[in-house]
């Protein structure tokens, strides 16, 4: 009888440390973040509902380009996380290009679409260097 108790408990350990690491190692099937760049224009994306959408499109503002929201998507799905665009060069020279950043939180569902357009904001009778423009279901 003695002899039974432990191998109990031993197989009880054995099931809860395979329960465990089944439930550490299950993968997760939705992060974070969603990160869009440049291949991504024009694309019907889909998102959940408490993810963050981040779009990061090269940039070099010291040419007067920028890259402006200029179709703001609904704001009952998508809510923008600060007011502008953040710009991080890609190296400490001046006049380096680098990346604008523009990020969302995605705080309901349904559909919408956002439109980005980069361009010299004086230069109001050009039409812009590049257009980027996503569709957004969240779910």
């Amino acid at each position: 009888m003695e002899k039974k108790i432990p191998v109990i408990g031993a197989v009880i350990f054995i099931i809860v440390l395979i329960v465990a690491l089944v439930m550490l190692y299950q993968p997760n099937s939705a992060p974070r973040e969603v990160l869009l760049t440049d291949v991504d224009n024009g694309n019907e994306i889909e998102v959940k509902k408490g993810q963050s959408l981040v779009i990061s499109l090269d940039s070099n503002p010291t040419t007067g380009y920028t890259w402006e929201l200029v179709e703001q998507p609904d704001g009952q799905i998508l809510q923008q996380v600060g007011e502008e665009l953040e710009f991080k060069p890609e190296s400490d020279r001046i006049g380096a290009g680098g990346t604008q950043t523009i990020r969302f939180d995605v705080v309901g569902v349904g559909q919408t679409a956002l439109k980005i357009v980069y361009h010299r904001p004086w230069e109001t009778d050009v039409a812009p260097e590049r257009i980027y423009y996503i569709h957004v279901l969240a779910r």
